[in-house]
């Protein structure tokens, strides 16, 4: 079968459209036709050589995909620990999710990886519940699992705060469902903050950055509130004012979601199809694609997530 291949660690100059051995279901496993994947900083990361994959996954990138089940025609979106930017690739059978009625390989392609893991950090792990008074600050919200955040956000009627380093993606934030949207590269996320809602005013930060944002963080968190971590786009370390977590009885929840075992990916896969997928035939939550590439030029896609240009996901098909 055709895939993207890489040879040797590098930039998007490394990927190479090449011939990879078929995969072969084992117990339990289904093949699948792809039909659509789409682009991860993950696989930036893989592609680079400082993100190996899960013992036993392939090493082909890839975290999501859309097809078709081989042998019944299953129109399927799902979550995978590697192996996406291939024409065919082995699936457990209890992570498929049947695609909604009307929706696109791309649209349906574009969901496992961001909104799986929005909704298992804001409520599973997060506990938001869509209480009175819930608030919750996304960072870096224009990517995929942020645009995904605003709109579960919105669903449930938790007022959100986003930011981005990016004004020209303000506005599409502010459409997907931010109460605030804040430019960090001028604006100190944190008064923004203080002065829209008033101290103390976050249930959770959902946080790809790390860094220096940790103590800003900190500081617009209720007593009681949660930080979860789950990249450091912005940097490994941070100073951490233990006192301030001691005070407000906070929470910091380091979370991954590909090397999770699969008993745990299964059971969320259920619940997400159970709560939210309705919600992609009604309207009231839309996968948001930035711009698709053939899966034969996934090297000018990752080009584009270099520049950090996009607002929501950047998918790759297959014919």
């Amino acid at each position: 079968m055709k895939a993207i291949l890489v040879p040797s660690p590098g930039g998007p100059e490394a990927l190479v459209w090449g011939e990879a051995p078929d995969p072969v279901p084992g117990h339990g496993e289904v093949l699948v036709r792809v039909r659509a994947t789409a682009v991860n900083r993950a696989d930036l990361l893989q592609a680079a050589g400082k993100y190996p994959p899960p013992p036993g996954a392939s090493e082909i990138l890839g975290l999501e995909a859309a097809g078709e089940v081989v042998g019944t025609g299953a129109r399927v979106a799902f979550l995978l620990p590697g192996g996406g930017y291939a024409e065919r690739v082995v699936v457990p059978e209890g992570m498929l999710m049947p695609i909604p009625e009307g929706m696109s390989f791309e649209e349906a392609a574009a969901i496992p990886e961001g909104w799986l893991t929005a909704y298992l950090n804001l409520f599973l792990e997060g506990g938001l519940s869509g209480g009175p008074g819930e608030r919750a600050l996304l960072h870096a919200a224009a990517s995929g699992v942020g645009t995904a955040a605003l709109q579960l956000l919105r669903r449930k009627g938790i007022p959100s705060v986003a930011t981005t380093r990016s004004a020209p993606k303000l506005p599409a934030l502010r459409s997907l469902g931010a109460a605030l949207a804040v430019d960090t590269s001028v604006d100190d996320f944190a008064a923004a903050v203080e002065e829209a809602f008033g101290a103390d005013a976050i249930d959770l930060v959902l946080d790809p950055v790390g860094g220096a944002f940790l103590e800003k963080n900190l500081r617009v968190l209720k007593r009681g509130g949660r930080l979860v971590l789950i990249a450091t786009m912005g940097g490994g370390s941070a100073p951490l004012d233990l006192r301030v977590v001691l005070g407000k009885r906070l929470r910091i929840l380091g979370s991954t979601l590909r090397s999770r075992p699969l008993a745990e990916k299964v059971a969320l896969t259920r619940a997400f199809a159970e709560d939210a997928l309705p919600g992609f035939s009604n309207g009231s939550l839309r996968p948001v694609i930035h711009a698709t590439f053939p899966l034969s030029r996934a090297a000018d896609a990752h080009r584009r997530m270099t520049a950090n240009e996009n607002v929501g996901k950047i998918v790759l098909t297959l014919d």
